[in-house]
């Protein structure tokens, strides 16, 4: 019974809200039937000659006004909806007409509903919507003290958002200080220290812990915490942070329980991303292999990434081949690294000896499509990675946490992997002659994806507080203008005109408007005329005494 009187109501609004548009439109015919019977004891008649000797007096001064004016206002409108539009990407006067008026007409929020989609094989799922936009730790993220700083000192520009450092405070809290409901002393001294905005302000915390611990002639594993601020946000080169990991992980050793498991892998992985940038490129894949072996449940970490990235520079594709083929699952996460890598490979098969003049000839072998469609799947994957590999875009720095097939994460796979694609001859080739096929497939628009979800629509957002104010953040798809701006751009170029041409032809735009009005209201007194004709006169007589 519950069901059916839910239903019914669902139905009654529905009904109703169908139906709204008919009722305004007969009440607007009623209004108009009733001004039109009550004319003359309104005087409308009157009203109207006295309105039209009034226009008449007017001279063309005040059209002129009028019309620039109007130009004026339509182009201060038009100048804000194009501010918020770049801003928030949407129209300021559409979100206030969804917001406020459509839920009294009647209308339903879009975020209340629980959206399906079809997927690959045609069967109704429920989309995703809250895990779409999370955003993840950047596994390859750089040093703030060796190589962020380094930047901002050069360029005076800083490579990373308040958002962006905010996160990694809260993860290094999480992992690194253990429980809240069981907090040191030590601990409220370095989750202060995180919690610091500048960075000198960090570095002191680390200092004063560190000596607060030697007083005491304790070196307890807390202490590593401490080292890890410091190699981070001190050190001054990839040397220097590599000998305060080093000491963490003395410190570190002492203790493996709980939390304390999370900090040592950390510290296990920026040494072996020391190693990596400092050349010893096999002592850091064996690094990153002993790490994934000793803690494999941490996948989560995505150090296959950072093993990945190595084993490239090593060009040892065999062994790529071999993590992509245990990570490149179906049922796991995927990522650009892992989709692109992927690309790669095939595409290094066939891209030494692959000409488009000639693919257009004979076709596309089967390795080259496989090629051409492994492209593809990463193209649907992250849309923003060719431009950049391709670099018809400008790179910067990567942040420290990425929004998975958003800007942010094309701008990290791209810093750290455009050297290994221009290593493989013709890759880059063969990818700027396909990628844009990838947007032939995906249907459009975008209620459903190809071979992946459809498109989150949320990423613009999320990537505008992880990137840098002045990088130019990539949008996908492309927005297309709204109406009210393309009406306000109108608005004001036909009023500036009307204005100009009215200054410079007075009498020829008097004219001009006098045969617009007759001709305009020509429809509205035929049809007065027919219903004069049509009904009796006696009828209106009796209606206007009513």
């Amino acid at each position: 019974m519950l069901e059916r009187s839910i239903g019914f109501t669902e139905k009654l609004k529905s009904w109703l809200s169908w139906s709204w548009t008919y009722i305004c439109a007969v009440w607007f015919a009623m209004v108009l039937t009733m001004i039109y019977v009550l004319r003359s004891p309104l005087k409308l008649q009157d009203t109207l000659t006295s309105a039209s000797v009034f226009l008449n007096t007017l001279t063309p001064k005040f059209y002129v006004a009028l019309t620039g004016t109007s130009s004026l206002i339509s182009g201060l409108i038009l100048i804000f909806e194009w501010w918020y539009f770049r801003k928030y990407g949407t129209s300021f006067i559409e979100q206030v007409s969804v917001s406020h008026l459509r839920p009294l007409l009647g209308g339903v929020e879009s975020s209340t509903t629980t959206g399906l989609f079809s997927s690959v094989n045609g069967e109704a799922e429920p989309r995703p919507s809250v895990s779409e936009c999370k955003v993840w730790r950047n596994p390859l993220n750089l040093f703030r003290g060796a190589e962020y700083s380094r930047y901002t000192w050069v360029t005076g520009k800083e490579p990373l958002t308040y958002y962006d450092m905010n996160l990694s405070a809260q993860d290094h809290q999480t992992f690194f200080t253990g429980d809240t409901q069981q907090l040191k002393p030590e601990d409220t001294v370095m989750q202060k220290a995180w919690r610091e905005r500048n960075p000198q302000a960090r570095i002191r915390a680390a200092y004063q812990f560190r000596l607060r611990i030697a007083s005491v002639f304790l070196v307890v594993f807390r202490c590593a915490a401490a080292y890890v601020l410091l190699a981070e946000e001190e050190a001054t080169t990839i040397t220097e942070a590599e000998r305060l990991f080093k000491q963490a992980l003395r410190s570190g050793k002492r203790e493996q329980t709980g939390k304390d498991i999370n900090l040592l892998v950390y510290i296990k992985r920026r040494l072996a991303m020391c190693a990596r940038k400092l050349g010893r490129i096999k002592e850091a894949v064996k690094m990153m292999r002993d790490l994934m072996k000793e803690f494999p449940l941490l996948g989560m970490l995505n150090i296959h990434e950072n093993l990945l990235e190595a084993l490239l520079e090593l060009q040892a594709y065999a062994d790529v081949q071999a993590v992509l083929a245990k990570y490149d699952d179906i049922s796991l996460p995927k990522s650009a690294t892992i989709c692109y890598t992927s690309a790669l490979l095939k595409a290094r098969a066939v891209s030494e000896k692959f000409s488009p003049e000639a693919a257009s000839r004979r076709g596309l072998s089967t390795a080259e499509m496989n090629a051409v469609e492994a492209i593809h799947r990463a193209v649907e994957f992250n849309p923003h990675v060719p431009k950049y590999l391709l670099e018809m875009k400008s790179l910067i720095l990567p942040p420290e946490h990425i929004l998975k097939r958003g800007d942010s994460e094309a701008v990290a796979y791209a810093f750290f992997h455009l050297q290994h694609w221009k290593r493989a001859e013709g890759a880059l080739n063969l990818l700027h002659c396909t990628w844009e096929g990838t947007f032939r497939i995906i249907p459009y628009p975008l209620e459903k994806g190809h071979l992946f979800y459809p498109y989150p629509g949320c990423t613009e957002t999320a990537d505008r507080e992880l990137l840098p104010s002045f990088h130019e953040v990539s949008v996908y798809p492309k927005k297309e203008l709204p109406f009210f701006i393309l009406f306000t751009a109108g608005l004001c170029s036909f009023t500036a005109m009307l204005a100009m041409l009215t200054h410079q032809f007075p009498e020829l735009m008097g004219v001009f408007a006098k045969a617009f009005f007759s001709t305009l209201f020509a429809p509205l007194g035929f049809f007065a005329d027919k219903m004069e004709s049509f009904m009796p006169s006696s009828f209106w007589h009796q209606l206007t005494r009513i």
